[in-house]
């Protein structure tokens, strides 16, 4: 939940990591229909590595390599470079061989095939003609500055080239374009930024082939049920349209989300494709295995596409804050009736998260939304029997005012897309939210025991854990009582963190991604999410506040540990236990009151008319 400019393209992620050995599908159509993968998976997190130097020699029992090390393998960097940039260019070369899936007696496809393949194939060959090109030039060159410039034009120059073809194919590689957007952590800034406005202005599909969908799916046409619908989508994404339309029976306005029809004709050459992309990359670039994200494309797609178990995630995220008994000003759009390439629901509008003039025209505090979307999210996480969001980007939450609540906020957030959502087992929960409560005391020897519990890491790559977590330096993760995580992010840190990766800790980065359970990573991602969207939304009080609504949400999922335990030893009311509940009771009680005091000071400066300003507060 710290503020990071790059993390602003990770809660934008695409493919959303799948589940680990514990994790059960939440969709009941959908549960049993997709394997359980074990581990790896994409990192949804942001994750400004530590400083080289916190991996040496000297770091006692924490291992690692030295900085030296790092900064003396040119062979290493190169290697890196080609691989963290090339997602897109290695793409294509995947398309010549996969394409031969699509042969068949049907010449037009075939054609289509061979055109597809052909683009990505083109791409390839100029993309890894420029990078070679330009690394050649840049070994000649001594002026670090003119170096650096040379590589982010070569960054530039091949990521536009790469957009072009995601956008021309469309469907499943702008899923990929997506996801690799929100790499900030693996591929350089040129190409995660360029490809964000996949996120917003994917493929549209035509009116008549949306016509010829809904006939072949429900066997009436369009204006049977409709007595308007907007040729126009009001929004468009990798998979799926959004329509306006009139029901013809009630009169009532409604969303019509429909699939893109030619995803069913290419998902699986896509996924292929997907496939043999990065095996192909993992053959070149042994040290970026980066074949969990093909297999994500065949755990995930599969349910993305199914629009009825979307609406069975809907409708459960609607009950299940309905029934909490401090609401939170959360909108799920109501589901009138789903097919699998077609859902039909009440029509919730909002404004993007990002427009911050509508916010301040409107009198509504980003201060509280930040907040608000911390409790939401944080519910998600901690709450028992909670469904998790797992696709929570910009692009999926809304914003608009609403004046009708005497107390509380004056906005709703609307939060679309529920076609991804995880359930987390219990006894993982309460293990991450001891951890978090270990990372916010600065207490190490807990941060060490329950990362170890949590996510199977050891002391070797703690601490690239923990800075990957928290998108902290290390070194202020482990400040302990100086402030730790609590204080606020300074430019120096940042610059320092990138320094790290881009010297050789990207490699070590990819590999123990990689040996995290896909459910961790999901969690971190919508962590992450938080902390990004609080920097989007350029609140004033810091990463105090966010921390203390997170240890909130910990100590409460602790406390009910604590009771469960203190139940199996008899009647609550059996006067040690009785001993036990209260002391367990006093310790939620504490980090509880440390929050209403801040929330009172906050509402106090507001009232005021003072900006806010940092506050260092210890859980």
């Amino acid at each position: 939940m710290l503020s990071s400019r790059a993390s602003l393209a990770t809660r934008r992620l695409a493919f959303t990591p799948g589940f680990a050995q514990q994790t059960g599908w939440t969709c009941a159509q959908c549960r049993n229909a997709i394997p359980t993968v074990r581990n790896g998976g994409p990192s949804p997190l942001r994750t400004n590595s530590p400083t080289t130097r916190q991996y040496g020699n000297n770091t006692g029992s924490n291992g690692g390599r030295q900085h030296s090390n790092y900064g003396g393998r040119s062979k290493a960097r190169r290697s890196a470079v080609l691989a963290a940039t090339g997602g897109g260019a290695v793409a294509a070369a995947a398309a010549v061989g996969g394409s031969l899936l699509a042969f068949g007696d049907d010449v037009k496809a075939t054609y289509e095939a061979m055109e597809r393949t052909g683009r990505v194939a083109a791409a390839l060959v100029l993309c890894i003609n420029d990078y070679r090109t330009t690394l050649s030039r840049r070994d000649k060159v001594e002026d670090p500055e003119e170096k650096d410039m040379l590589l982010k034009a070569c960054h530039k120059r091949c990521a536009d080239r790469t957009l072009k073809v995601l956008e021309q194919s469309g469907g499943i590689f702008i899923k990929l374009g997506q996801h690799l957007s929100a790499m900030n952590y693996l591929l350089p800034s040129e190409w995660t930024t360029t490809f964000v406005p996949l996120q917003d202005k994917c493929p549209v599909s035509s009116f008549e082939s949306i016509q010829a969908m809904f006939k072949a799916d429900t066997g009436q046409d369009l204006w049977d049920y409709f007595s308007e619908f907007s040729p126009e989508p009001i929004g468009a994404a990798s998979l799926a349209q959004v329509h306006m339309a009139t029901i013809k029976e009630t009169g009532q306005k409604v969303a019509v989300k429909v699939q893109h029809p030619a995803l069913q004709k290419w998902a699986k050459l896509d996924m292929n494709l997907t496939s043999f992309t990065f095996s192909t990359l993992k053959r070149f670039f042994p040290e970026y295995d980066l074949e969990w994200l093909s297999s994500e494309v065949e755990v995930s797609l599969p349910q993305e596409l199914n629009f009825e178990c979307e609406a069975e995630n809907s409708k459960r995220t609607q009950e299940y804050f309905g029934s909490l008994s401090r609401p939170l000003p959360l909108v799920i759009p109501d589901v009138l009736w789903a097919k699998k390439r077609i859902l039909v629901m009440a029509c919730e509008t909002g404004k993007r998260l990002d427009d911050l003039k509508y916010m301040d025209s409107q009198g509504i505090d980003r201060d509280e939304v930040s907040a608000t979307l911390a409790r939401i999210f944080n519910e998600m996480i901690f709450g028992e029997g909670a469904p998790l969001h797992c696709d929570p980007h910009g692009g999926n939450i809304a914003i608009r005012k609403n004046d009708s609540r005497r107390r509380g906020p004056n906005f709703d957030i609307v939060l679309y897309d529920h076609g991804l959502y995880r359930d987390i087992p219990q006894d993982l929960r309460r293990s991450y939210a001891k951890m978090w409560l270990a990372v916010i005391d600065g207490d190490m020897e807990g941060m060490k025991k329950y990362v170890n519990e949590v996510a199977g890491i050891g002391e070797d790559k703690f601490p690239l854990f923990a800075s990957a977590i928290t998108g902290r330096d290390f070194s202020i993760v482990s400040a302990g009582n100086e402030g730790g995580v609590m204080k606020p992010k300074e430019a120096s840190e940042q610059k320092t963190m990138s320094t790290a990766l881009q010297e050789g800790l990207l490699v070590d980065l990819v590999q123990m991604l990689g040996q995290v359970p896909r459910i961790i990573l999901l969690i971190l991602k919508t962590n992450d999410l938080t902390r990004s969207l609080d920097e989007s939304l350029h609140t004033k009080q810091g990463p105090v506040r966010q921390f203390l609504i997170l240890a909130r949400y910990c100590m409460r999922t602790v406390f009910h540990e604590q009771l469960d335990e203190i139940r199996q030893r008899g009647s609550l009311f059996w006067p040690p236990n009785a001993i036990r509940v209260f002391a367990a009771w006093l310790g939620f009680l504490r980090v509880e009151l440390k929050l209403e005091a801040f929330e009172l000071w906050l509402g106090a400066k507001r009232l005021l008319g003072y900006k806010n300003s940092g506050l260092e507060v210890t859980v």
